[in-house]
This record gives C-alpha cells, sequence and structure tokens, in this order.
C-alpha cells in the first residue's frame, strides 16, 4: 500500500537546533559553534540515558541540564540572563529554509501530516507556532505521553495509533541517523534527511532512501506514489 501519513522528527529536521550557535557566539565569543555542538549532543545522550534507565524528565528540563553541562565543560559563565536567552531561543528555532514549501506541496497533495517528537507539548506548539506551520500538521505528537524518549517502541507507536494504520503504510522523516535506525527497526518506512552528509550507522539497517534536504523527500514520495 502507499504511504499514508508522514511523520516528522522536529529537532535537527524542520528546526535547526545549531542555528542557536549565532546567539551563542555573541554571548561567549570564539564558542558558539563548540557550545551549540556540545549542547545538542548532550542532549540527546541525556534523553537515551534516561529512557535506559526509566528515569524520564521532560525535554525542556533535559535541554537545560544539557546546556548547564555544556557550559561548564567548556568552562563557560553562564550567568542566568545567558541562560534564559540561550532557553528562549532554542523555544523558537528558525525551520530549515525549503521547510514550509515541502510541507506546503505534501498537505496539497493529499498527505497528513504530524510531527512525532522528543520535544514536550508546550515546546512544540511553540516552535511550531513561531515558524508559522500550525496550519500543516494533523498532529503534534510527543514522547512527553509515553513519557519514553526515541528509539524507545512505545515513542513510535504513537504514529500508528493517531493514524490508524500500520507502521509500514507510514514514512517517518528525520535527520538523525539514530533515530531513522530506530524507526527503521519498529516498522516504519523511513527517509533520512541527511544534511550533513554523514555516513550511516553501523547497525545493519538502512533508511528506504535519503538526501541532503527534504525537496529529496519530496521528490521520494513523488516516486513513491507513481509506483503504488
Amino acid at each position: 500500500m502507499p504511504v499514508q501519513a508522514i511523520l516528522f522528527d522536529a529537532y535537527g529536521t524542520l528546526f535547526d537546533v545549531y542555528s542557536i550557535s549565532a546567539l551563542a557566539e555573541k554571548l561567549f565569543r570564539g564558542k558558539g559553534e563548540p557550545l551549540a555542538s556540545l549542547w545538542r549532543a548532550k542532549q540527546i545522550e541525556y534523553t537515551q540515558l534516561r529512557t535506559l534507565c526509566s528515569m524520564y524528565k521532560p525535554f525542556w528540563e533535559v535541554t537545560q541540564d544539557a546546556l548547564l553541562f555544556s557550559c561548564k565543560k567548556l568552562g563557560l559563565d553562564l550567568t542566568l540572563d545567558a541562560q534564559h536567552a540561550l532557553m528562549s531561543q532554542y523555544a523558537k528555532l528558525q525551520p530549515f529554509p525549503e521547510c514550509i514549501s515541502v510541507l506546503e506541496q505534501l498537505k496539497r497533495d493529499g498527505f497528513k501530516l504530524a510531527i512525532l517528537s522528543n520535544g514536550n507539548p508546550q515546546m512544540l506548539e511553540t516552535v511550531v507556532k513561531a515558524a508559522g506551520m500550525e496550519p500543516l500538521f494533523n498532529h503534534l505528537l510527543s514522547v512527553d505521553s509515553v513519557k519514553k524518549y526515541k528509539t524507545a517502541p512505545e515513542a513510535y507507536q504513537m504514529g500508528p495509533d493517531i493514524f490508524g494504520v500500520a507502521p509500514k503504510n507510514l514514512l517517518f522523516v528525520s535527520s538523525n541517523g539514530w533515530d531513522v535506525c530506530g524507526a527503521s527497526w519498529f516498522g516504519y518506512k523511513t527517509f533520512w534527511v541527511n544534511r550533513a552528509a554523514a555516513p550511516m550507522e553501523e547497525l545493519g539497517v538502512t533508511p528506504s532512501s535519503e538526501g541532503p534536504t527534504l525537496e529529496d523527500l519530496a521528490a521520494f514520495v513523488r516516486q513513491e506514489a507513481a509506483h503504488a
């Protein structure tokens, strides 16, 4: 059967988590990019550790914890004002340039669209609203409802549950290689938005397709529809 709905990871896929490096650079000259990079890596690590140990904490708090650690690791003096500024910026991350036009086209083509994200509900509502994407999504799915982060099967199960179809009839889109692997193992069709031209993880699983931007996703979806 053809793809009946498309689910998107949010952070790194639709919204540029590294765009925060510009503000970080203003606050900590010469350390903007290292801070943005370490913050993101630690954020993901903390979600995985907390899920492995059944110690869930909302993503906003995890993100703040990762920021505090990263600044300590880099020897940066994070004042309360700087912390507030960086977290406020994270709440309204910029979407990648092609996102809105691709999402609008997929919507016109009749696809139901959803976000399936580690972000807690308020974070997702805020960032989607700031980007003007509210009309494009049928659902904003947060792992907060299952209290486990991706790649836990319970997180991916939200897609089939909300759309009422099997995972094989859903397409999951992410820029994170580990997320694509988890979704593929779960049974989704997957598209890897490989923005960094990274090698595939050595986990014995590959996405249904990949490309450097969401425009490549649109081409893949059209191809799939033509062969359905």
